[in-house]
């Protein structure tokens, strides 16, 4: 691809977009709760030890209701995850982490939709895939209007 002015001035408006981004309160909250999660030896502690559940966990799913500790593993994933979830720093870093993501989300779709609305902007998140023509790969074989493969 050949380097024209136009897409030099492109790569200049998105580097200041993502430097506004960078600047904007949403990213230094979302900062701001990621160093204090870093530093939260509770915090560091209880995902530790949910990383190790979650390993047992995954093989004790391998075999389901026949392994042996599949109860007992369960019961215990479940209740850690919920200390996890439950953990005020952990707690405020999630939603600090969602409100950047529904940001650039809606950044994503934005920029997609000023393009052209056949653009598809994969965002993981139902609602906004759902902004796109057909809902980032609907299955219909074109039925929505896009164009199947």
């Amino acid at each position: 691809m050949i380097a024209t002015f136009e897409h030099v001035q492109m790569v200049e408006k998105a580097e200041e977009l993502a430097k506004m981004i960078w600047q904007s309160e949403l990213a230094e909250d979302y900062h701001r709760c990621l160093n204090n999660l870093q530093h939260d030896e509770e915090a560091q502690k209880l995902i530790r030890a949910f990383d190790s559940i979650k390993e047992k966990y995954e093989e004790v799913q391998r075999f389901g209701k026949y392994h042996p500790d599949y109860r007992k593993v369960t019961l215990e994933t479940r209740e850690l995850k919920r200390k996890v979830d439950l953990h005020e720093t952990i707690h405020a870093f999630k939603q600090a982490e969602d409100a950047i993501q529904k940001t650039l989300d809606e950044i994503s779709v934005m920029i997609g939709q000023a393009v052209s609305t056949n653009v598809k902007v994969p965002t993981g998140n139902p609602f906004f895939d759902s902004m796109s023509s057909c809902g980032g790969g609907c299955g219909s074989g074109g039925g929505c209007g896009c164009k199947a493969s």
